[in-house]
């Protein structure tokens, strides 16, 4: 029993740490388009990424099956290629501060796709902390004044993405009850960079390598090192200890994060709603993983 009490404690705290680390991928990714268009950045995003997960891909065969490849192409197609093109482009077309804020859907999202697909159940705790996380969000997009360079179109590309974000979630959580966090990650990573490859080089051409800053770089890098292979391996490897849909309260880090980024480095100011709407967020996380007492499903050994 402390063991597991000790892996729900340690799954929440991937979780946590993943969506926060998701929080900065706006703002990194808002200084590399302002040098090359979304299909590139995207592309580079995850080329770093690759480079970051292969001691993970030399030292771990992959061990699927041929309908496990199958599901993990799909997973891989929609994750990366599909989703991350879809949001960035909606970001290109949005604020940092706006696009953040449009996550605060997905834990809403993705709990209803977990009770649907996975036959999860949260408890009534777990319910209250979603609606209250959720309320949070909301009062940080109320809070926000003087965000010029919004559009409906740019936030709604970005819940779109979170809509497909949905099914690669799910996805992997179905692969890791019988493969490592790790196998999936890197795996399924790899995959949808190759795809990745494939399109944007036929849309766009090669990606740009001279006339491109420091900051652009160094931007790219962080995307992939922190943003992308940290992030997908944590939440992936925190889905094997805790449910998806209470995993999925914490995904409202991310926009308290991006509203954090706002104020304090992009200069940008919350009003008083926005930061009663943080507290309501940390303290849903808080409760959440004190509190509820929703189970993971008893999972098969790993490979």
């Amino acid at each position: 029993m402390v063991l597991l009490r000790r892996g729900r404690a340690m799954g929440f705290a991937a979780c946590a740490a993943a969506s926060s680390l998701w929080g900065c991928g706006f703002f990194f990714g808002k200084i590399a388009l302002r040098e090359m268009g979304v299909g590139h950045m995207v592309l580079y995003r995850f080329l770093f990424a690759v480079v970051a997960l292969l001691p993970l891909l030399a030292t771990h065969k992959p061990g699927l099956n041929r309908r496990e490849w199958g599901v993990l192409a799909i997973a891989a197609f929609l994750g990366i290629p599909l989703q991350f093109l879809l949001q960035f482009y909606g970001l290109s077309l949005t604020t940092v501060s706006h696009a953040s804020l449009m996550v605060g859907t997905m834990p809403v999202i993705l709990a209803v796709g977990a009770a649907a697909y996975a036959h999860e159940r949260m408890d009534g705790v777990g319910w209250v902390a979603l609606v209250v996380s959720t309320c949070g969000a909301g009062l940080i997009a109320l809070g926000k004044h003087g965000n010029s360079g919004s559009s409906m179109g740019g936030d709604l590309l970005v819940v779109l993405s979170l809509g497909v974000a949905l099914f690669w979630i799910l996805l992997n959580k179905q692969l890791m009850e019988r493969h490592s966090a790790a196998v999936v990650t890197a795996y399924g990573i790899l995959l949808g960079t190759l795809m990745l490859v494939v399109w944007v080089v036929l849309k766009d051409g090669l990606p740009p390598v001279h006339g491109i800053s420091l900051k652009a770089w160094l931007a790219l890098a962080a995307s992939g090192f922190l943003c992308t292979s940290t992030t997908t391996l944590l939440w992936n490897w925190g889905l094997t200890q805790v449910p998806a849909s209470q995993a999925g309260v914490l995904l409202n880090m991310e926009p308290l994060i991006g509203s954090l980024l706002g104020v304090f480095v992009l200069g940008e100011r919350l009003g008083p709603t926005a930061w009663v709407g943080g507290a309501l967020i940390l303290g849903a996380a808080v409760t959440l993983t004190t509190r509820s007492k929703t189970r993971v499903r008893e999972q098969m050994p790993v490979t």
